[in-house]
């Protein structure tokens, strides 16, 4: 059973639309998922865990849609954007104490362990965090609770690159132990590396959906050459 089914998400906004995106997430792997800005990744992360409420389409999480067990799924996967907004002018250690109640699972040494890695500091406060910081924040809280599948949108956005060498080291590392991934990503070396398999979003729809050895030697689609042509 796939840990993720998505099956003809759509969602509009304004001159925009979200079509009839479908793919399969398999447990254990890591997917990688690239396109241009604006081309509907952010929204689509965003329809499949109901942050909006999509127009059509659903997201099964291991064989179940999210209205069935909001509470359980919710418990079973993690999420972390690129930056964290939230209470700005809380310290870290009472956001993660607020966080840490909504999660049975919740792993404290995981989460010491986090702290240490990304040298985050629970008695700054989050307005005091550099954009980068906020992201290696967002990261520590999704990695510690368990999560059986983790939705990451640009985890290493705002890093330096031996940070993003660390991350993307952690994220292999998790997957060996289990852990799924579905990862919004522009670092090309992490789609073609890391990934077991890499899904290419353009104009709101999936456009390419292969191994990374198959997408990144042969790109069928005109607008994926285009694309990886700017990246790499």
């Amino acid at each position: 059973m796939n840990v993720l089914s998505v099956r003809g998400l759509c969602k509009r906004y304004g001159s925009f639309a979200l079509r009839d995106v479908s793919f399969d997430v398999a447990p254990g792997s890591i997917t990688g998922f690239i396109g241009r800005n604006g081309a509907g990744k952010t929204t689509t992360l965003k329809s499949l865990l109901d942050f909006v409420h999509p127009d059509a389409g659903e997201a099964l999480f291991f064989g179940r849609p999210l209205s069935a067990d909001e509470f359980g799924v919710k418990q079973a996967v993690g999420f972390a954007s690129g930056g964290f907004g939230f209470y700005p002018l809380k310290r870290l250690r009472t956001v993660t104490d607020v966080t840490r109640r909504f999660y049975p699972s919740w792993d404290e040494t995981a989460y010491r362990r986090y702290l240490a890695l990304f040298a985050l500091d629970e008695n700054k406060r989050v307005k005091e965090l550099s954009e980068g910081m906020k992201v290696k924040y967002a990261l520590a809280l999704a990695l510690s609770h368990r999560a059986r599948l983790l939705v990451l949108d640009e985890p290493t956005s705002a890093l330096d690159p031996e940070l993003v060498g660390e991350v993307e080291r952690v994220i292999e590392q998790l997957a060996a132990e289990g852990r799924t991934m579905l990862v919004v990503t522009h670092e090309m070396g992490f789609a073609r590396e890391v990934s077991n398999r890499v899904i290419f979003i353009d104009d709101g729809k999936v456009q390419e959906d292969e191994p990374p050895q198959e997408l990144f030697a042969n790109p069928k689609h005109p607008r994926l050459k285009a694309f990886l042509s700017k990246m790499l």
